[in-house]
């Protein structure tokens, strides 16, 4: 398991910032610090008030600076820029230009002084937008063209800062009286991602029966012609998972995502990330005891020698007990230090525009929020089903080979092994082909995670959500796990997010999907992901265009929650490996952000190839 404390997962109240301003969130601050006072304030309370107050005032001194120097220029823009920072600095934006400039000026500020990064651009950024688009249009102070060139400076801004990760924000999603939110500023940004060929920021597509059909279309377009920055986040499954931690219906329609993809509850929730569990080293330590089989080093618990199991039956409740104790381990370990995260790593720029953490006096990150959550994510999830499976088959069902070989099969990294391991490759029952046996076993085990953790109290008077999402830690954990009962060799890749072990979704898109969708992702109430590859010649067209249309749908219908794409044939793949510069701006979805080809390492490229060569 990895744990550190993720605490870089925020989204402040945009609303606060752009109907108020940084002078207005100050006088705000001041005004709940002054009644503290008079109602009696603790030292910590007082702190807390103060942090705030000296953060704001520095960010005002800054753009007092900075429209002091504009004031120094005489070139084309020199006006507008002034008149922006004398606004920002005195009151609120009042322009679409100003919004996205105080958007941007808060991002670094929430960067550089409470070391956390605003994980969405706007409380949806069409949304966020379009009453200064507007406004600005039916004023004539800018032009529709204008208007898209400053959305596109900005974008251009968090693509230029080249994070990893990439910068998200979300798009779309429907209004209280069912209409969608879907607007002339989506139509924009969409525009704008063909025309720059970005990817980055990366978006989420809030998704429901009522989305245009125009709109998803048109991402579709994106997707095949490369531009992979979108994930399709399905409002149904999202507004299910939300009220599965006490959300009211009213809270969680009007969700944010937050990251990659993970919920939130609008202006009222915290979640920190705890902890990736790993469950397929729950498989290695089943089958040497507790023991790290590379090292040797006693891990896990002792759940016996494989000599005393006498039916899978056995097998599967040694798993279920190493898997058991990473997780508590995990817990315990966040509970040991969330409750002290105010004192670590205040968050003065975030909690000036929460008025729930104001009003309290207390940092707004930690015990601010009406939902001061933590998650525990799950790593390997499909290469720990593959391998049960594998176990149970090879050794129990059918008795080609017996525990004892195959621990010694794995101890080997399969060296010698070559027939036994291309018999465990073959096997029928792997994750994501609508195999029942399979699907049974992985719904049991879905249901057994998110059972044993969602809704326990953390640390910091919220509760622990659960998250199939696994970020990178797929080819870090994997990097040390050792081979596996599934064919895996040691050191490789383990499956990603919600997805299959790469390469071993045969049955095509259908049936990953129609097997994705029993593990009920909403009981996932963080985040649930599932990777799709699609061969270019299946949505070629009209006809390709509304298959994926159905795919989504299909996925959305049954409460699927996140869903993305990848389009790749392996012969463009391979070639792109040994001709790189002929694919400078080839983008590929990794896990919940986008990177370029050529940035990927020859291994992880190569699990790309074998998926593509799998594609049915």
């Amino acid at each position: 398991m990895a744990i550190w404390p993720d605490f870089d997962h925020v989204i402040p109240n945009w609303d606060s910032l752009l109907e108020l301003g940084f002078s207005g969130l100050l006088e705000r601050t001041k005004m709940y610090h002054n009644d503290k006072k008079k109602s009696g304030i603790t030292p910590e309370q007082d702190a807390f008030y103060e942090g705030i107050e000296i953060s704001y005032q520095a960010i005002i001194k800054l753009l007092d600076r900075y429209y002091k120097y504009a004031l120094t220029k005489k070139h084309e823009k020199a006006k507008l820029q002034a008149k922006c920072l004398k606004n920002l600095r005195d009151g609120k934006p009042t322009s679409l230009y100003e919004a996205l400039q105080a958007m941007y000026i808060f991002f670094i500020a929430c960067e550089c002084v409470d070391n956390y990064q605003t994980r969405s651009l706007g409380n949806g950024i069409d949304s966020t937008l379009l009453p200064f688009y507007l406004k600005d249009i039916e004023s004539g102070e800018f032009t529709e063209d204008e208007e898209k060139e400053f959305i596109a400076y900005y974008l251009m801004q968090y693509s230029a800062i080249g994070n990893y990760w990439g910068h998200p924000m979300y798009m779309g999603g429907s209004n209280f009286d069912g209409s969608t939110k879907f607007n002339v500023v989506s139509n924009a940004i969409l525009d704008l991602y063909e025309e720059l060929k970005i990817y980055n920021p990366k978006v989420q597509i809030k998704v429901a029966e009522n989305t245009p059909k125009e709109i998803l279309f048109k991402v579709f377009g994106l997707l095949r012609n490369g531009v992979s920055s979108f994930v399709f986040c399905c409002e149904p499954g999202h507004i299910k998972a939300i009220m599965g931690y006490g959300a009211t219906e009213e809270e969680a329609k009007n969700f944010e995502i937050s990251g990659c993809y993970e919920t939130r509850v609008r202006g009222e929730e915290s979640s920190t990330g705890v902890a990736y569990i790993n469950a397929a080293k729950a498989v290695e330590f089943v089958l040497n005891n507790g023991c790290d089989i590379k090292t040797g080093t006693k891990v896990g618990i002792e759940t016996g020698d494989i000599s005393q199991f006498e039916n899978f039956g056995d097998f599967y409740h040694a798993f279920i007990k190493q898997w058991e104790y990473l997780i508590e381990e995990s817990i315990k370990i966040g509970n040991s230090y969330e409750d002290s995260m105010a004192y670590v790593n205040p968050s003065n720029v975030y909690s000036a525009t929460i008025e729930r953490s104001l009003k309290q006096g207390v940092d707004g990150y930690s015990f601010g929020v009406k939902f001061n959550n933590s998650c525990i994510l799950n790593c390997g999830f499909a290469s720990a089903v593959d391998s049960i499976m594998a176990v149970k088959k090879l050794c129990f069902d059918s008795n080609i080979t017996s525990l004892f070989e195959l621990k010694d099969a794995i101890k080997k990294d399969w060296n010698g092994y070559e027939r036994l391991r291309a018999l465990a490759l073959k096997l029928p029952n792997k994750y994501g082909n609508g195999d029942a046996e399979t699907d049974t076993l992985a719904t049991a085990m879905s249901d057994y995670f998110s059972n044993k953790i969602n809704n326990r109290p953390n640390a910091r008077g919220g509760v622990y959500k659960t998250v199939l999402h696994s970020a990178m830690q797929f080819v870090w954990q994997g990097a040390k796990t050792w081979a596996l009962p599934d064919g895996r060799k040691a050191e490789f890749e383990l499956s990603k997010n919600a997805s299959p072990v790469s390469g071993m979704d045969r049955n095509g898109a259908t049936a990953l999907i129609n097997s994705v969708v029993k593990l009920k992702p909403y009981n996932h109430h963080e985040s649930f992901c599932v990777d799709v590859m699609l061969h270019p010649s299946a949505v070629e067209g009209d006809d390709g265009l509304a298959a994926m249309y159905g795919l989504l749908m299909t996925y959305l219908k049954n409460d699927g929650m996140s869903i993305q794409f990848n389009i790749f044939n392996s012969e463009t793949l391979r070639d792109a490996q040994k001709h790189p510069e002929n694919y400078k701006n080839l983008q590929v979805r990794v896990c919940g952000w986008n990177v370029l080809w050529n940035n990927l390492s020859n291994a992880e490229q190569e699990a790309y190839i074998i998926r593509a060569e799998n594609i049915k």
